[in-house]
């Protein structure tokens, strides 16, 4: 075995040569188990052929390196002389092995080298001891005597070579193949390599560029963080400049109107410090053909709303609401950007309101000078016969002595005025504090919505500019509502009419400072100062006509006065002016009993009183016996007193203790 690892690794040896007549074969070698393996000669080839080289007793068969191997088939021999330090490889093999592997030359001791082999024998996988030893069997091998196996391994080789060559020819061609595909692979991969450097520096570059862009948008947010606050604080954004120029006029319009206003105040403020902007500058212009848009849009929505003021059967009301307080912004925003426009929107507003309530309480008037009222004229004085004994039957149907339920005007839950309609439609005949209170409680009611209104929707303006306005508008109406009053009171002498007036326009005066709305206290007051001289005169109308009956009673005999005949006959029964005397009084005496010291009721009635008293004390002189006479008189006080026994109030208290004096003066009981 160590003789085939040295025979083919070209190691001299002492074997001899293979048999001349054993020709050459291609075939591939058959392998042996006792070739060393691949990891053991990495320089080894397969196709390569190993030379004998002649060297000397210490030559040395250390392997040669890959560039000095020889190819297959050379002649030439290499000599190599080993380090002087060194044992011979094949003496130490001799020594091992315990056989002379070579023969020495007799002259110079060096084996023979004349006999070399062009090729060493082909080396076999399997082979075949057929039962010898190993020492034998490399003897037997040494010696020649396997020639003949050799031989046969050698036909056996070219055998299975020829059987074999086709598939050595397609395993050729499958390697050429895949030397193309490999070829076709490498510049694939080439080219994949080139694209891959191509894709590399692309990604580089999109790195260095996203790290620059990250730079960038933190830059960008950092200066935002800063600036973003002061440019918001400018700049308009495009939706509000197109709803402010295009859009209809509606609650999104008014916020943006606001808009509009924060920033122009803004940008004011900023004109007006020491550090004025470039941005500042630039966006003041732009601020300001906005504002001039929004102005003339402001303009034309209020001169439509007020021309709406205009149309017929129109309820100002409504559109005071819902046209002019829901967008009560933009007087301000007119009146801070363009006060002559603002004054100029105002003036239109009075002219237009001025007219409306003008119109509209006129033809209101008209329909209340159409109820027909009781006409209360000097005939119907206390004095004067009783409205059953009159030859006329005109006034028959009615006693404007007796309050009766006319007091109910000042009690009755009923606050709203009648329309125009039904006043028009209305046959019930009524007294003159029917079309007062129903003129006045519309009056009152509008001047407080009116009023209201200008508070609220001009309130850029001062209290005295507003008053200004409400008089401008609501003067010529007031006017008429004077005009009606007196109209009303002008030829009457219903004192309980007039009284009634009064305590309307009390409660009107009232309602007022509730509402707190004073600039229609001058309409309250001039009233007042028609009804209270009306009623002065009513009560010296009154008192004259006491004072007339008194009168004729000394003209004519006191039976006569009487209409008794027999003085045994003489009556002590109440005068029948007593009674009406007495609900006279308790007339005056209810519309009194909130009143106060400094009203002329308490003087006016107390003269009444005492024209009353001077009467009765004339009619009681006809009366011959004093007890009768007492009598009488303590009948007549007596009959007072229950009639205004139950008024309350002071001036009813006062008046009863008065009578009740002279009755218990008279030695009446009760």
């Amino acid at each position: 075995m160590w003789l085939d690892r040295l025979s083919g690794h070209s190691t001299p040896s002492g074997s001899p040569p293979p048999p001349q007549h054993r020709p050459y074969s291609s075939a591939p070698r058959r392998p042996s188990h006792l070739t060393p393996g691949p990891g053991q000669r990495p320089g080894f080839s397969p196709r390569s052929s190993s030379l004998s080289i002649a060297v000397k007793s210490n030559a040395s068969t250390t392997s040669l390196t890959s560039t000095s191997r020889l190819t297959n088939g050379s002649a030439l021999k290499q000599q190599i002389t080993p380090p002087p330090d060194v044992a011979n490889p094949l003496d130490v093999l001799e020594k091992v092995v315990g056989l002379s592997l070579h023969k020495e030359d007799a002259s110079n001791g060096f084996p023979d080298n004349s006999s070399v082999l062009s090729k060493p024998m082909p080396l076999v996988e399997v082979i075949e001891f057929d039962g010898l030893s190993l020492h034998d069997f490399a003897q037997a091998e040494a010696d020649g005597l396997s020639g003949d196996t050799e031989q046969q391994y050698t036909v056996q080789s070219v055998e299975e070579y020829e059987k074999e060559k086709d598939k050595f020819e397609d395993l050729h061609r499958s390697i050429l193949a895949c030397d193309d595909v490999l070829k076709s692979v490498e510049t694939s991969l080439t080219s994949f390599q080139r694209d891959l450097g191509v894709v590399s520096a692309e990604i580089e570059t999109l790195q260095s560029r996203s790290s620059a862009l990250n730079t960038r948008l933190e830059n960008r947010k950092t200066v935002e963080k800063l600036l973003g606050p002061a440019v918001e604080e400018i700049s308009i954004s495009p939706a509000v400049v197109q709803k402010i120029s295009e859009d209809v006029i509606d609650e999104s319009w008014v916020r943006a109107l606001d808009e509009v206003e924060k920033r122009s105040k803004i940008i004011d403020s900023k004109l007006k410090g020491h550090e004025t902007t470039r941005a500042v500058t630039d966006v003041k212009p732009l601020l300001e053909n906005l504002t001039s848009k929004a102005l003339e849009r402001i303009r034309d929505f209020f001169v439509a709303q007020i021309k709406a003021l205009r149309s017929p059967n129109i309820n100002a009301q409504v559109i005071q609401q819902k046209g002019f307080l829901q967008y009560k912004d933009f007087y301000v925003f007119l009146n801070r950007h363009h006060p002559q426009l603002a004054e100029e929107m105002s003036q239109a507003y009075i002219n237009t309101m001025r007219w409306y309530y003008l119109d509209h309480f006129t033809r209101y008037r008209l329909a209340l000078q159409k109820l027909s009222l009781y006409s209360v004229d000097k005939h119907d004085v206390l004095g004067a016969d009783p409205p059953s004994q009159r030859t006329h039957t005109a006034q028959k149907s009615h006693d404007a002595i007796n309050i009766g339920r006319r007091i109910d005007v000042l009690k009755g839950s009923n606050h709203s005025a009648i329309t125009s309609y039904l006043a028009e439609e209305d046959q019930t005949t009524h007294y003159l504090e029917t079309p007062f209170r129903n003129f006045n409680i519309a009056l009152i009611d509008n001047a407080s919505a009116e009023y209201s209104f200008l508070t609220e929707f001009f309130s850029p303006n001062s209290f005295h500019q507003v008053s200004e306005r409400f008089a401008s508008i609501f003067e010529p109406t007031l006017s008429l509502g004077r005009i009606l009053t007196k109209e009303l009171i002008e030829n009457t002498y219903d004192c309980l009419g007039v009284l009634l007036c009064v305590r309307l326009n009390q409660h009107s005066a009232f309602e007022l400072q509730r509402r707190k709305i004073p600039a229609a206290e001058g309409y309250i007051n001039g009233t007042n100062m028609l009804l209270w001289p009306r009623f002065q005169v009513a009560m010296d109308a009154h008192c004259e006509s006491l004072r007339r009956a008194a009168s004729s009673i000394s003209t004519r005999s006191a039976v006569s006065a009487l209409s008794i005949t027999d003085s045994s006959k003489q009556s002590t029964a109440p005068h029948q002016l007593t009674q009406r005397f007495g609900q006279f009084a308790r007339g005056i005496l209810a519309l009194s009993s909130e009143a106060g010291d400094d009203e002329p009721v308490s003087s006016s009635l107390g003269r009444l009183r005492t024209e009353f008293e001077a009467f009765l004390t004339k009619l009681g002189k006809g009366i011959a016996d004093k007890s009768k006479r007492e009598r009488f008189l303590a009948n007549n006080y007596s009959l007072v007193l229950t009639i205004i026994g139950d008024v309350g109030g002071k001036l009813a208290g006062d008046q009863r203790e008065h009578f009740e004096e002279l009755r218990k003066a008279c030695g009446g009981e009760r």
